[in-house]
């Protein structure tokens, strides 16, 4: 399941990143496919991208509904608003799992050789915090002359952003490098400290700092596609949490918004069964599961 799922990882990449013609047009694809909103962390200025970062979409539109209503404009974007409860509700953070470029590449940086650290779970609430402050206030209330906000993450966090659509933009463009300054080296600092992070310990930036995350977390105890625990099964032998990429112990706390379904619990540690994938409270996998491909395989 895990070779399936590296496969999920890459074709989704390549179906947001799927401009490639910028190395000739030196620039970013405007395209229309670039309404679309990206259901994992993408960076709207990747010169791969063809579609829209979920993230910066929803802080353009909370920064212009201040201007919209005093120019007379009675509009919200439902769209916006709609695409990422959709997606929230439906997959909640499995999109982190097996959906999102910036989750896969914190993933396969993990694999390199170093030494592992765990992250302290207290750390878990600071993304929260991110994205009540730098993407829903701010850009709502710190608003210029013209009553217009910025996207304020995009703007001066975001590592996905710098490595994705500020490095290689430079590269294209050399007469950006012109324009580098403080702004840049910072953000440039914290992708670096981001990405070392991630070869020591498995998605700090999943677990401790991404606004989508913490989204897609609200979801956490009503979206269709989850994880489910039969107790009566459970040894509580506690293998489930070394193999947890988000560091969850599952037979503890089986609907833990941290999980990313990403299923390495349920085929990789438990020989009990203990652990399916459930549809509306539908099994998908499990033991009923295995007994259909037993059936399937024989009959």
């Amino acid at each position: 399941m895990e070779f399936v799922r590296k496969w999920v990882q890459t074709v989704a990449g390549f179906l947001m990143n799927g401009y490639w013609l910028f190395p000739w047009t030196r620039n970013i694809y405007q395209g229309p496919l670039k309404v679309l909103c990206a259901p994992g962390l993408n960076c709207y200025s990747c010169p791969a991208a063809t579609t829209c970062c979920p993230l910066g979409a929803l802080q353009q539109l909370l920064g212009g509904v201040r201007l919209a209503i005093a120019s007379g404009q009675y509009f919200f974007g439902w769209y916006i608003v709609g695409a990422m409860g959709l997606m929230g509700g439906f997959l909640g953070r499995m999109i982190c799992g097996w959906a999102c470029p910036f989750g896969f590449c914190q993933e396969l940086l993990h694999k390199l050789p170093s030494p592992k650290f765990e992250i302290p779970r207290g750390l878990r609430h600071l993304k929260f915090a991110i994205l009540l402050l730098f993407v829903i206030l701010l850009p709502l209330l710190a608003v210029d002359e013209f009553g217009l906000g910025s996207p304020w993450f995009c703007k001066y966090i975001c590592p996905a952003g710098t490595l994705e659509a500020g490095v290689p933009l430079l590269i294209l463009q050399p007469g950006l490098r012109e324009t580098i300054g403080f702004l840049f080296f910072s953000k440039f600092v914290i992708m670096t400290a981001f990405i070392a992070w991630a070869v020591m310990a498995s998605r700090p930036f999943c677990r401790v700092a991404c606004p989508l995350g913490a989204f897609y977390a609200l979801f956490g105890k009503v979206r269709a596609v989850r994880l489910r625990l039969d107790a009566h099964k459970c040894t509580n032998c506690n293998a489930c949490h070394q193999v947890c990429p988000m560091g969850v112990k599952f037979n503890e706390s089986p609907d833990d918004t941290e999980c990313i379904a990403c299923l390495a619990c349920m085929h990789q540690a438990c020989k009990f069964d203990a652990i399916s994938l459930e549809f509306c409270g539908l099994p998908l996998t499990g033991a009923r599961g295995k007994r259909l491909a037993a059936t399937e395989k024989t009959g």
